[in-house]
């Protein structure tokens, strides 16, 4: 077996690669093997399309030109408003950037909006080894392999989902917005991104607005969580919860990327073992009708719902629908960062509480 070793300066890596030292690439299996989501691998750019830029170690956004090196994984992608893609179970002679944090795949479908533009593509280089040949795979890079326990969660932390319709619905700021207000009422906040496509922009917003610790996914090596198994989420959550608690969090904000019908994003709102510790949700919408309908859902599924916010909030019209035509409390931006959004918490956490207790006598 013939390895090769590249100069690191001539690599750009990508974030998802941020604890990978090596820099031994093996070529003779990059036709033969069938890689897995979080193998590590060096990609040469091909042609620039969508994607002119990958977001480096550093977190900056770091430009790619056409012959350009770069370190990144293989991952899934579903984004209804950007691109879907798969890790490849055959030899390609060309590959697409399908995330900007260094999920690389296959593409299946894009959005219409770029259709003219396209994908930006890639060849296979050879796969990154470490000194004892084996493919590096960031999920599995410095991290042991656990199995699923009970959580210890209890009343307090109080774990409130952020979810929405799709994406772009307003799921980020809504936990944004939510860590201002709760900063300002002195609680101690932690974010959690369960889901999604690396790239840590979501994260670093949350904590700005006043997380004091925001992680997400790809801290476990995760390229993207599209296509993971339940069971492995479960175990991902486990372990996200896991690096919060010492921080003493009063509120974990726990966001779940896509919409209710997104394949992940369904299992585990209908997992009980998921649901359990969830105080309530918040859930966003770009409309008035999905906001409403929606809700209507997570209700059936016993989740309490706090509040609907999201993008139809900046409609007057659109939030007067929701008030007219339901029951759901509408949170705005300026409700979520202020400091009395403390006490709407309280008070529909108490209720939801005491509905429960009320019907477990009857």
């Amino acid at each position: 077996m013939k390895l090769y070793k590249i100069n690191s300066n001539k690599i750009k890596k990508a974030i998802i690669c941020k604890n990978v030292k090596s820099t031994i690439i093996n070529k003779q299996i990059k036709k033969t093997y069938v890689p897995k989501a979080g193998d590590v691998a060096i990609f040469k750019v091909k042609e620039v399309g969508k994607h002119t830029r990958i977001q480096s170690v550093g977190g900056n956004n770091k430009f790619i030109l056409s012959g350009d090196l770069i370190m990144a994984t293989f991952g899934n992608r579903y984004a209804t408003g950007q691109m879907e893609g798969y890790v490849p179970k055959t030899y390609h002679s060309t590959y697409q950037i399908l995330g900007q944090g260094g999920a690389v795949g296959v593409l299946r479908s894009m959005h219409d909006k770029f259709e003219k533009i396209g994908p930006t593509t890639l060849s296979l280089v050879g796969y990154v080894v470490d000194e004892s040949g084996h493919i590096i795979n960031t999920k599995y890079l410095n991290n042991e392999v656990s199995t699923l326990k009970p959580l210890s969660l209890n009343t307090n932390p109080k774990v409130i989902l952020s979810l929405g319709t799709s994406m772009d619905s307003g799921k980020t700021t809504t936990a944004a917005f939510l860590a201002r207000g709760l900063n300002l009422a002195r609680k101690k906040t932690a974010y959690i991104k369960l889901t999604g496509t690396v790239y840590t922009k979501d994260k670093s917003m949350v904590r700005d607005y006043g997380a004091k610790v925001s992680i997400d996914f790809s801290d476990f090596g995760f390229p993207s969580t599209y296509m993971c198994s339940t069971l492995e989420l479960l175990n991902l959550y486990d372990r996200l919860i896991e690096q919060v608690m010492p921080h003493n969090p009063d509120y974990i904000i726990v966001e779940i990327a896509d919409g209710l019908l997104q394949r992940e994003t369904s299992a585990l709102i209908h997992n009980k073992s998921f649901m359990r510790n969830i105080s309530g949700a918040l859930f966003s919408s770009a409309d008035s009708m999905s906001a409403i309908s929606g809700s209507d859902l997570l209700k059936k599924l016993g989740c309490d719902v706090i509040g609907v916010s999201g993008l139809f909030t900046t409609s007057p019209l659109l939030v007067q629908e929701v008030e007219q035509q339901s029951n759901y409390t509408v949170l705005t931006g300026k409700d979520l960062m202020s400091k009395e959004i403390i006490n709407t918490l309280e008070a529909k956490l108490n209720y939801s509480k005491f509905e429960n207790k009320m019907a477990v006598n009857i």
